[in-house]
């Protein structure tokens, strides 16, 4: 039998697909930016703004989940 996943290991996978999404959303506003007439430049901080604005939503969406929890729970 497998015991549950430890504190530490979770908090790390939790960082880890926070991190995936918000960069998973700033590539996709690069690529986007990217299929018009944009300049290398402006891709790279639509990407950027992207990648922020992704951290945003992330924030947003996974309110409670940076371990500031009871310990009890």
């Amino acid at each position: 039998m497998v015991g549950p996943m430890p504190d530490e290991d979770r908090e790390s996978l939790t960082r880890r697909l926070k991190a995936f999404f918000a960069l998973l959303i700033g590539a996709s506003a690069g690529l986007i930016t990217s299929q018009g007439n944009a300049t290398p430049l402006e891709v790279a901080l639509i990407a950027l703004l992207g990648t922020v604005f992704g951290a945003l939503v992330v924030w947003l969406v996974f309110p409670g989940s940076g371990g500031d929890e009871p310990a009890g729970r």
